[in-house]
């Protein structure tokens, strides 16, 4: 159970940290200040355009070449950043797509009101764009716990990456390789499906819906 262990930790400290990440990103990207929406923009279209494979071999391999001191920290550390920084790249152009549907007379509204730009993206805006957005960042989660597997290509022994090197390293285990990856795909689905019945509930009780 090491390894799922390690699999939920991936999965967990990456939707903890990925989602404001993802949120900031959204906003600087509609920033009216070039530099912050220049770099929100690069950053975004970067990480999405390089498969997560990459981003993590780069965390392994490239970027303690380039800076020595990340070498001292952990390996699943670097991971989590990676995947971090991969799964905010997208939940940037989820949340993005949420602030876009607000109708502009509720900014107008606001405006009128008195409120400056900061209160009414908080408190008019934000709330509005992400709860219709729910699926997409739930979805997004789902792929995340998903592609934590992926850490078994550089090393990590997460949920899979275990069970693969018990199944061939131990002869006695060989017989059961089928029953044990089927039950990896079990555990995956259960998760996955809870996930996505939180996202179904939401819906359900009118979390998703945008004041006209």
């Amino acid at each position: 159970w090491g390894g799922l262990l390690l699999t939920m930790l991936l999965t967990i400290v990456g939707i903890t940290a990925s989602f404001p990440l993802g949120v900031a990103l959204a906003l600087g990207r509609r920033s009216s200040l070039p530099v912050i929406k220049w770099i929100c923009t690069l950053f975004i279209e970067v990480v999405r355009g390089v498969p997560l494979i990459t981003i993590l071999f780069m965390a392994k391999l490239i970027v303690p070449f380039f800076w020595s001191a990340l070498t001292d920290i952990d390996l699943s550390v670097r991971m989590m950043i990676g995947v971090t920084l991969f799964t905010a790249a997208y939940q940037a152009e989820n949340v993005r797509g949420g602030l876009q549907i607000i109708p502009h007379g509720q900014i107008e509204a606001a405006r009128a009101l008195g409120m400056n730009p900061l209160l009414t993206t908080t408190f008019i805006v934000l709330p509005q764009a992400l709860r219709a957005v729910i699926p997409a960042i739930v979805g997004q989660f789902i792929s995340l716990f998903k592609d934590t597997s992926l850490v078994a290509v550089v090393g990590l022994f997460e949920l899979v990456g275990i069970v693969d090197t018990i199944v061939s390293g131990q002869p006695i285990y060989r017989p059961y390789q089928r029953e044990a990856y089927i039950f990896i795909a079990i555990i995956y689905f259960v998760i996955s499906y809870a996930m996505s019945d939180v996202s179904h509930r939401l819906e359900a009780s009118g979390a998703g819906s945008v004041r006209k």
